[in-house]
């Protein structure tokens, strides 16, 4: 584990289920969702609108909120330090 990670801020979820995450220090990452899809409460995200309308920043991690609520106790949230340890990745560009 890191004994800091630097704070996310913002996350942009794409439909291929893939969400681009942004880091203060300027680091950008790509989390790749599809392998966990069919496991356990990730199976919830499987529903593309749900995937990505519920995509956002909770308990200071990309998250995804369960209820709409916005409980930090209700929703599926990535080790932020995971995250960072992904490898760099380019900005996506609008076409």
């Amino acid at each position: 584990m890191m004994d800091y990670t630097p704070e996310i801020v913002q996350v942009v979820p794409h439909e291929d289920y893939t969400v681009t995450v942004y880091f203060c220090d300027g680091k950008i990452v790509t989390y790749d969702a599809k392998p966990k899809l069919d496991q356990g409460v990730f199976q919830t995200l499987k529903a593309m609108a749900f995937f990505i309308n519920n995509c956002k920043i909770m308990n200071d991690t990309l998250a995804w909120d369960l209820t709409g609520n916005n409980d930090p106790s209700e929703c599926i949230d990535i080790d932020p330090d995971y995250l960072y340890a992904l490898d760099y990745a380019e900005e996506p560009v609008a076409v």
